[in-house]
C-alpha cells in the first residue's frame, strides 16, 4: 500500500493542475445539484419491525385517506383571567378560527372544541386539533404561515394562543458557534505549523471536502429522503476528520523536508506513510459509521452512511489534493523545525536539542505506569458513574425551550387536561378474522380502562367494513415517564390475551408508543452493532499493528471512553448540570440513538489516534529499540501532532452545541467529550502505561497468524528498501 500511495502522492504533486480542476469541478457539479434541488425537510421516521409500525401501515390499508402519519397542529386555548372558553364571545371567536384553519388546501379536517368535547373541567382552556395530508416535513411554508396568523387573529381578540404538534417544525440551524469552532481550529494549526500557508492547507481541503459531501447530501435529500439533520451531522464529522488527516500529512512532509529530501520525494513519501495511517483510520470510522444499518432504523442508516461518504471524500482528498496544494505552496511550507517570522525563528544548529513536551510526558508514564493506569481508569470510571441512571427517549414539545410555542402549548394542555394528554396512545383493533367484531372493540375499552395510570378511554371508532377500530387512551403520566412505558406494556399484554380468546389483533402506536419501541429497538441492536464493528475494526488493528494485545487494549480503551462521555451526557442534559452554559432549556431523557451513535462515531475517531500515535511506537520497536523506548520514541514524533488534531476536533465538535436541533447539540457535545477523554485520558496516559507494563508481549502475534496476514506496509519499509538512500545511520520518522 505504502508503494502504490507513494507513486499517488508524487502523481499528484506533479499533476497539481489537473488534481486541483478535479476537485475544483466536483465541488462545482455538486454545489449546483445542491442549488437546484428541494429544500430538506424532516426525514421521514419509520421503524420496522416494530408493533407501532405495524399498527401505522394497518391504518394506512384499514382507513385509507386518512393520513395517519400527517401532520397535526393542537391549536389550544386560555381565556384571560376571570373568564372561560364557554363564554359567548370567546366561543365565537375560537369557531372563527376554527372556520378559517378549514380552509387551508392541506387540512383534512379541524376538530371543534365543543362539538369534540375538547374544553377543559374548569373550563379556562380548549384545543382545536389540525390534521393534514401531508407530513409535516412536506408541510408547505405557506400553510405554516396561514396556521400562525390564523392563530395571531385569535390572541388580537384577547385568547392566549398556543399551537403545538409537529405542523411548526422548523429546519434546524447551526449557529455562529460552528463558526467559532472552525476559528479555534485555523489557530490550533497556525500555532502547530507556525506558518499561515502550511496551516490553511488542512482548512481548505477539509472545507472543499464538506462542500461536495453536504452538496451532494442536500441534492440528493428529496430524492433519498434525507433529512437535514443528516447534513448537519456530516458536515460535523466531515470537517473534523478532513482537518485531522490533512494535519497528518502535511506534518509528515515538513518532516520528510528536514530529512533533506527534495519537494516531489518528500510529498510522496508522506502520503506513502502517513497516507497508509489515513486510510486506515478513515476505513475504521466507515465502518462504524456504515455498521450503524444494523439498528435497522432507516434515518440512522442513512445519517450513518451519508456522514461515512463524507469521510470516504476526506481520506481521498488528503490523498490528492494536499500533495497537489503542497506543489503550489512550494517553499512557503517549512522543513519541521523551522519557523517563519509569525512565531519566532527555529533554534540555532549547534543548540542542543531540549526533549519536547511528548517526550518528557511519556518519559514519566513509563517510570510510573502503574499510578497513571490506576489515576486514569478511576478518573474515567468516575465520569462514566452517571451513565448508570441513563434514561433514553425521543424529544416532544416538552422538552423545547420555554419559548417556543410547541412548549407553552403543551404547558397548557397538561395544565388544563394532565400531563398524560400530551401523550395519548391510539390502540388499533384488527378484529378481521372474529366472529363478532363489535363485541371485541368494547371487550378491549374496557380490558383498558381497567389497567393503572389510565384517565381516558374513547370509545372504538371503526372503520367503514367494521373489521376494524381505533380507541384512543389518555394515560395518567408524561409521555416520557417510566409509568406511561408501563402502560403501554400492559395493554399490549392485555392485547395478547384477547387475542388468545378472540383472534383479534391489538396494536398500540401513536408518537410516544413509538418512541418506547424505537428505544426497545435501539438497545437490542446495541451488542450486536458493538460486536460487528467492534470485531471488524480489531481484525483491520491486527493488520495494521501485527499484535493481538495492541487492538484489544485500544477496544477496551474506547469502552471506557464512551462511557465517560455518556455519564458527561447525562449529567448535563438528563441532570441539568451546566446545563446554562451548554444553552440546554430544557433537560429530560437523551435522545434514544445518542448511545449507538456515539458508539460508532466514537470508536472509528478513537481509533485514529490508536493508529497515528501506536505506528510510530511500532516503527521504533521494529527498528531495534526496547518497548519502554519505542513508547517514549513515539511520543516524541506524534504527540504534538495527535494533540492538535484532537483539540481541533473537539472544536470543530463543540460548535455544533450551538445548534437550535437537540439532537446536534447532544451529539456536539458528547462526541467533544469523548475526543477528550480518548486522545488526552485513553490515548496519551492509558495506552503509554499499559504498553509499558506489557512490555514485549505487547508486540506479539502468533507466527501462524503473521504469515497468514497480508503486509500492509504501514510504516513504508517498501519506500525506504527500494528508495537507494542510505537511511542506514538515520532515524527515519514515521506516522
Amino acid at each position: 500500500m505504502a508503494t502504490f500511495l507513494y507513486k499517488l502522492g508524487r502523481l499528484s504533486f506533479r499533476r497539481r493542475h489537473f488534481v486541483a480542476l478535479i476537485w475544483v469541478a466536483l465541488l462545482t457539479l455538486a454545489g449546483v445539484g445542491a442549488a437546484g434541488a428541494p429544500t430538506a425537510g424532516n426525514s421521514s421516521f419509520s421503524i420496522p419491525g416494530t408493533e407501532a409500525q405495524k399498527a401505522f401501515d394497518l391504518l394506512e390499508q384499514r382507513f385509507p385517506g386518512t393520513s395517519a402519519d400527517g401532520a397535526t397542529a393542537r391549536v389550544v386555548f386560555k381565556a384571560p383571567s376571570g373568564e372561560k372558553m364557554t363564554d359567548p364571545g370567546n366561543k365565537a371567536t375560537v369557531r372563527d378560527t376554527v372556520r378559517e384553519l378549514s380552509d387551508g388546501s392541506d387540512v383534512v379536517r379541524v376538530t371543534d372544541p365543543y362539538r369534540a368535547k375538547a374544553v377543559s373541567k374548569d373550563g379556562t382552556i380548549a384545543y382545536a386539533q389540525v390534521s393534514y395530508k401531508v407530513s409535516g416535513m412536506e408541510l408547505d411554508d405557506a400553510a405554516k404561515d396561514a396556521l400562525k396568523d390564523t392563530a395571531q387573529d385569535a390572541r388580537e381578540a384577547g385568547l392566549t394562543v398556543e399551537i403545538g404538534g409537529d405542523a411548526l417544525q422548523a429546519v434546524p440551524h447551526t449557529g455562529s458557534s460552528e463558526v467559532i469552532g472552525i476559528a479555534v481550529a485555523a489557530v490550533v494549526l497556525v500555532i502547530t505549523f507556525g506558518s499561515l500557508v502550511a496551516a490553511g492547507l488542512p482548512l481548505l481541503t477539509a472545507l472543499i471536502g464538506v462542500g461536495i459531501g453536504v452538496s451532494t447530501i442536500t441534492g440528493l435529500a428529496s430524492a433519498l429522503d434525507l433529512g437535514s439533520t443528516t447534513s448537519i451531522l456530516a458536515m460535523m464529522i466531515g470537517l473534523a476528520v478532513g482537518i485531522d488527516y490533512a494535519l497528518f500529512i502535511v506534518s509528515r512532509y515538513r518532516a520528510e523536508l528536514a530529512e533533506g529530501r527534495e519537494r516531489e520525494e518528500a510529498a510522496g513519501r508522506a502520503v506513502g506513510t502517513a497516507g497508509s495511517a489515513v486510510v486506515f483510520a478513515g476505513l475504521t470510522v466507515v465502518i462504524a459509521l456504515v455498521g450503524l444499518s444494523v439498528v435497522n432504523i432507516p434515518m440512522l442508516t442513512k445519517m450513518g452512511i451519508a456522514a461515512a461518504g463524507t469521510v470516504a471524500i476526506a481520506v481521498l482528498i488528503a490523498l490528492t489534493m494536499i500533495p497537489a496544494l503542497l506543489g503550489y505552496a512550494g517553499r512557503k511550507v517549512r522543513p519541521m523545525g523551522e519557523k517563519g517570522k509569525l512565531l519566532g525563528r527555529a533554534k540555532k544548529k549547534d543548540q542542543p536539542a531540549k526533549p519536547n513536551l511528548g517526550t518528557r510526558w511519556a518519559s514519566f508514564v513509563v517510570r510510573r505506569p502503574v499510578a497513571v493506569l490506576l489515576l486514569g481508569v478511576i478518573g474515567l470510571g468516575a465520569a462514566a458513574v452517571p451513565a448508570t441512571s441513563l434514561e433514553l427517549g425521543l424529544p416532544d414539545d416538552g422538552s423545547q425551550p420555554t419559548s417556543t410555542t410547541q412548549r407553552r402549548a403543551y404547558d397548557l394542555l397538561s395544565e388544563g387536561f394532565g400531563p398524560g394528554f400530551n401523550g395519548p396512545l391510539m390502540v388499533v383493533v384488527d378484529a378481521k378474522g372474529s366472529d363478532d367484531a363489535k363485541a371485541v372493540f368494547a371487550e378491549t375499552r374496557e380490558e383498558i380502562k381497567g389497567l393503572k395510570d389510565v384517565v381516558t378511554v374513547t370509545p372504538a371508532q371503526p372503520n367503514k367494513a367494521g373489521d376494524t377500530a381505533t380507541i384512543t387512551v389518555i394515560p395518567g403520566s408524561k409521555p416520557s415517564s417510566v409509568t406511561t412505558e408501563n402502560l403501554v406494556h400492559g395493554i399490549r399484554d392485555a392485547g395478547a390475551g384477547i387475542k388468545a380468546d378472540t383472534g383479534a389483533n391489538v396494536l398500540v402506536t401513536g408518537s410516544t408508543a413509538m418512541n418506547i419501541d424505537v428505544s426497545e429497538k435501539l438497545n437490542d441492536a446495541l451488542v450486536p452493532y458493538l460486536v460487528l464493528v467492534v470485531g471488524l475494526a480489531f481484525l483491520l488493528l491486527i493488520v495494521v499493528f501485527r499484535s493481538i494485545l495492541v487492538p484489544l487494549k485500544a477496544a477496551l480503551g474506547f469502552l471506557l471512553s464512551v462511557m465517560a462521555a455518556l455519564g458527561a451526557v447525562v449529567a448535563v442534559f438528563q441532570w441539568g448540570w451546566l446545563s446554562g452554559l451548554m444553552g440546554v432549556e430544557q433537560t429530560g431523557p437523551v435522545m434514544s440513538m445518542m448511545p449507538i451513535f456515539m458508539v460508532g462515531v466514537v470508536f472509528g475517531l478513537a481509533m485514529d489516534y490508536e493508529v497515528f500515535l501506536v505506528t510510530r511506537m511500532r516503527e521504533a520497536y521494529v527498528h531495534g529499540e526496547k518497548p519502554a523506548q519505542a513508547v517514549v520514541t513515539g511520543f516524541r514524533h506524534g504527540a504534538r501532532v495527535v494533540t492538535a488534531a484532537a483539540v481541533i476536533m473537539m472544536a470543530v465538535f463543540a460548535g455544533f452545541i450551538g445548534s437550535s436541533e437537540s439532537m446536534v447539540k447532544m451529539i456536539g457535545f458528547g462526541l467533544a467529550t469523548a475526543v477528550f477523554f480518548d486522545a488526552f485520558i485513553v490515548r496519551m496516559a492509558i495506552v503509554p502505561a499499559v504498553l509499558a507494563l506489557l512490555g514485549r508481549k505487547a508486540w506479539w502475534l502468533p507466527k501462524w497468524l503473521d504469515r497468514a496476514l497480508p503486509n500492509v506496509d504501514v510504516e513504508g519499509e517498501g519506500l525506504r528498501a527500494g528508495s537507494g538512500d542510505d537511511d542506514g545511520d538515520r532515524e527515519l520518522v514515521r506516522v
